[in-house]
């Protein structure tokens, strides 16, 4: 069992930089997969990124594609969501899961991030 707890939301200018943390408890968060999604007002929830259980491989949407940077301290049992260059569109609530193969077997209540214009 995997509890996650986002932080890190809030409201920022566009152009602006937020950085979320997911911390985990329990003894195997190393052994998981880490994603981050989010889900816009009034929309489908959507996949962000991904980083493997080692942090060697990581995968992101198209839509934040060098702009969002995922990583991992397993030493931490905290995973980050670097997110520069923000955009209106950016605004969601942010969610951490996990999973052994796939995020997805474990979730968190997810964090709100507001980007104004």
């Amino acid at each position: 069992q995997v509890h996650l707890i986002e932080s890190g939301g809030g409201l920022v200018q566009a152009g602006g930089s937020l950085r979320l943390s997911c911390a985990a408890s329990g003894r195997t968060f190393s052994s998981y997969t880490i994603g981050w999604f989010r889900r816009a007002p009034g929309k489908e929830r959507k996949f962000v990124a991904a980083i493997s259980w080692s942090g060697t491989a990581t995968h992101y949407a198209d839509s934040v594609k060098g702009r969002f940077i995922i990583s991992r301290d397993n030493a931490k049992n905290t995973a980050y969501l670097q997110m520069n260059g923000l955009k209106p569109e950016d605004t969601a609530v942010y969610y951490c899961a996990a999973g052994e193969t796939n995020p997805g077997d474990y979730w968190g209540k997810g964090t709100l991030v507001t980007v104004s214009s």
